[in-house]
């Protein structure tokens, strides 16, 4: 597994992705802005941000072995030329999902709710990071990248429909939805 890289997410007036809309899904919004850029590593921002949101990859935390297999196989990388739609979701979740055991938040996330395996059913059309921010003193505990060409947009929406109304979301206390669209 590579080593956690550490990602910003910066809402301004710079940045390859057109921002289309920003939704408050559950709770507060972010402020508006024109453009987004996604920073890996030590890249120095430029220009002014309206808000930025910082995160690192890591571990996989609540997957089983042939699950993390399985993704890694099927998973399509990011930046494709043909994934010119992209949606950035900033999720929160309760304290009372935290108080739960690793164990426990591995039930409901995957038992309970088939986080990981309605996930799995989109790919590799949708590709997806997943960026930690809790640990980082974050207004955001998870940062979920995604990436799909035009044609897949309708799947994607299907597939949020379904982890929305998961027993899993119940501990979402802040949700954002930022959809972009690649130019050029």
């Amino acid at each position: 597994m590579p080593p956690p890289l550490m990602v910003q997410f910066r809402g301004g007036e710079s940045g390859p992705w057109r921002i289309e809309r920003i939704l408050p899904v559950i709770g507060e919004s972010l402020p508006p802005a024109a453009r987004l850029a996604m920073l890996e590593g030590a890249a120095t921002p430029a220009g002014a941000a309206r808000w930025t949101l910082r995160a690192s990859t890591g571990n996989m935390r609540y997957t089983e072995r042939r699950e993390a297999d399985s993704l890694v196989a099927r998973q399509a990388g990011l930046s494709r030329p043909e994934a010119r739609r992209a949606a950035l979701i900033p999720i929160r979740k309760s304290e009372a999902w935290w108080a739960l055991a690793q164990d426990e938040r591995r039930a409901i996330l995957e038992e309970q709710s088939r986080h990981i395996a309605i996930g799995m059913e989109y790919l590799p059309a949708i590709a997806r990071r997943l960026h930690h921010g809790r640990e980082l003193g974050e207004p955001f505990d998870f940062l979920t990248w995604f990436e799909f060409a035009p044609e897949h947009e309708a799947a994607f929406e299907e597939m949020l429909l379904r982890l929305r109304a998961s027993a899993e979301w119940g501990f979402v206390e802040r949700e954002v939805d930022v959809r972009l669209i690649r130019e050029g």
